[in-house]
């Protein structure tokens, strides 16, 4: 019978923190020279840190101003809305906090169980995504909005932004899937919108919270370093 591996790590323990590190160098050292900025590098860093997949990096594609305008909406305290329950449960409100002591749960607005989203969703035959984000709207200007898992809702919140001039500070394409999933982020990339997308088929809402998580990381180094 074989000896548990896990006697040879309580041989040589490594904190969560030591892991995170040797992990992040690991990252470094397979991806090797890249085009990315400094700040770019840390959000698609984390995003390969989460997916465990380095070729994950060819496919994110930033728009001018993204990091900016994700950061500062985030150290004003902007809304976040998001496409799944499951972005919502996965965001830390403490790292958040970092960045604006007035996170709450309250703020990270998900609307897609809500009671009058199903029932109109069930009425019209159409997915609940389309009338979440139509029921956002209040809170859609300014705010950091991040969809990782329906491109409906991506494809809706395009058509705001192009008829009704909603201006969200960032948005984070990031559906995953097989169906207008690829027609989602590419009307999404051609707008004049802060913007981080992940191109193609792939995506998820764990690379969703993780940007946001990787932009919070930015915010709190840019506070220290004022």
């Amino acid at each position: 019978m074989s000896i548990p591996i896990i006697y040879s790590f309580l041989a040589n323990p490594l904190s969560g923190a030591e892991i995170e590190k040797l992990s992040f160098e690991v990252i470094d050292r397979e991806v090797g020279p890249h085009g990315f900025s400094l700040d770019e590098w840390e959000v698609v860093r984390r995003m390969i840190h989460t997916t465990g997949d380095p070729t994950i990096a060819r496919a994110v594609r930033f728009s001018p101003m993204a990091i900016s305008s994700g950061v500062r909406a985030l150290r004003s305290g902007a809304p976040i809305v998001v496409d799944a329950n499951m972005i919502r449960a996965g965001l830390s409100i403490e790292r958040l906090c970092r960045s604006n002591g007035r996170y709450s749960l309250e703020m990270i607005h998900c609307c897609v169980s809500d009671a009058d989203v199903a029932e109109q969703s069930s009425r019209c035959g159409l997915p609940r995504s389309l009338f979440a984000v139509r029921k956002a709207r209040p809170v859609l200007n300014g705010s950091i909005v991040a969809f990782g898992n329906a491109p409906v809702a991506l494809l809706e919140l395009n058509r705001m932004m192009m008829e009704e001039g909603i201006r969200p500070a960032l948005v984070i394409g990031m559906p995953v899937g097989f169906v207008h999933v690829q027609e989602s982020k590419e009307e999404l990339l051609s707008l004049s919108i802060p913007s981080i997308v992940v191109t193609g088929r792939r995506g998820g809402s764990t690379l969703a919270v993780s940007v946001i998580h990787a932009l919070c990381s930015i915010a709190t180094s840019m506070e220290v370093a004022s």
